[in-house]
């Protein structure tokens, strides 16, 4: 017998779907800058792309060759940043189309069941769009191989303009470096789809990316930004600004120091609001009305990591990760509200270490916050090894997502319950309530 949780899901694939932008295939949809034949990037060459700037492959035994010879690049690396020249930001500026409406057969990969587009596809495209606008960033004409190795950092932000993304209109990704450290480059990313004559913004998402030597072992200095006018010395500032609060947040994490006093009395309300009155005891809790226990909205995943999901460095691809972490934080928001919830913020997805080929990755799902109609999702994943049986956490992903009607209080039952709780509090006041 299939459990409610599933039943739930079932039932919400069952639901009416949404109908194609413009009535099955229609020329509304297909952006005259998207015709056949269009010199411009097409999302599909991306990856190619970042294959001949490190000289990766796409066979998997030349594909470690080409890494082991990689190795001889480290010899090209700046000795510091003071050594590399200044770009401006439209150095690295890119456009890469996605025509799901000029291309009618690239759409199956991006098809939901419900007519509508797969997000975990666009966070991968997203994901490579970002480390193509790094590689742009730093391009030097003089070499035939990049000797960095450009990886994501974090994911800093996703904000979604429009909650429906339709499966047979045209897509355009745009996006450049907006901030860059030493070793670390800033990316913001603008995607949005041709519809009724007219391009309409979709998305907006920012990503920090960081440079590695040819191993991935040590950082490497990457290009000094030259911001050129007031605009662009705006949009520097705001990555400045961007890195300051990043400090600030990890400094404040609930993982380092107690909560704030306002926080105490909120753990100390949710807990006297579950007390058994009858008993008058610490020990006997009473679940409120319309509210679930934290305990039991969980859901978890297992991916075996396959070479066919590599990156251009022989590990586990970050846009798989977060494809995988977000379908699963789906389901459980889905299965938690009952009906089909709408993505509204992607938030701080850490990546603490790479994931390798090979490795049997854990994904939890947690939801830990709701406010009204909307629902705050954890993801925890971590590598297991069956041999040693340690378990290493490798991402953290926030996700919000909003429901047609209101969804049950969740409710903390234990003290590191109060810290998610907290934890998924503080995410949905950045998401929502800026």
């Amino acid at each position: 017998m299939l459990s409610p949780r599933l039943l739930l899901l079932r039932s919400a694939a069952s639901l009416t779907t949404r109908s194609f932008c413009a009535g099955g295939v229609s020329k509304q949809g297909r952006a005259p800058d998207m015709i056949e034949g269009n010199p411009l990037l097409h999302v599909s060459n991306v990856r190619n792309r970042l294959r001949e700037i490190v000289g990766a492959s796409t066979d998997w035994s030349d594909h470690q060759k080409a890494m082991a010879e990689r190795v001889s690049l480290s010899s090209m690396l700046a000795k510091s940043q003071s050594d590399l020249p200044a770009k401006g930001m439209k150095d690295s500026y890119l456009e890469v189309h996605l025509p799901l409406g000029s291309e009618p057969k690239l759409r199956e990969k991006y098809l939901t069941f419900h007519n509508t587009v797969r997000f975990g596809r666009i966070l991968e495209d997203l994901d490579s769009l970002a480390v193509l606008i790094s590689y742009s960033h730093t391009y030097n004409a003089t070499l035939k191989r990049s000797p960095l190795s450009i990886v994501t950092a974090l994911v800093d932000k996703i904000d979604m303009r429009q909650h429906v993304i339709y499966p047979d209109c045209d897509i355009k990704f745009t996006g450049h470096v907006t901030w860059v450290g030493k070793t670390s480059i800033e990316a913001k990313m603008h995607m949005s789809q041709y519809r009724d004559g007219a391009y309409a913004p979709v998305l907006d998402a920012t990503f920090v990316m960081v440079a590695r030597d040819p191993e991935n072992k040590r950082a490497a200095f990457v290009n000094p930004l030259r911001p050129e006018g007031p605009e662009e010395e705006k949009i520097f500032q705001e990555g400045e600004a961007n890195k300051s609060r990043r400090v600030e947040l990890s400094t404040a994490s609930l993982l380092k120091v107690a909560p704030t006093d306002e926080e105490r009395k909120i753990v100390h309300s949710l807990f006297l609001n579950t007390l058994d009155t009858k008993t008058v005891s610490f020990r006997s809790r009473v679940l409120p009305p319309n509210s679930v226990w934290m305990e039991d909205a969980k859901l978890k995943g297992l991916e075996i990591c396959h070479p066919q999901e590599r990156n251009i460095f022989n590990r586990i691809f970050g846009g798989f990760l977060m494809r995988k972490a977000y379908e699963l934080g789906w389901a459980n928001a889905c299965s938690y509200g009952g009906c089909r919830p709408s993505l509204v913020a992607v938030d701080d997805i850490l990546f603490q270490k790479p994931v390798e080929i090979g490795s049997l990755l854990l994904l939890s799902s947690q939801v830990c916050y709701t406010q009204g109609k909307h629902i705050q999702v954890r993801v925890h994943s971590e590598v297991f090894d069956p041999l040693t049986r340690q378990h290493n956490t490798t991402n953290v992903f926030h996700f919000t997502f909003i429901s047609d009607r209101d969804v049950p209080k969740i409710i903390p039952n234990t003290y590191g319950e109060s810290m998610l709780y907290l934890d998924g509090k503080r995410h949905f006041n950045q998401t929502v309530e800026p």
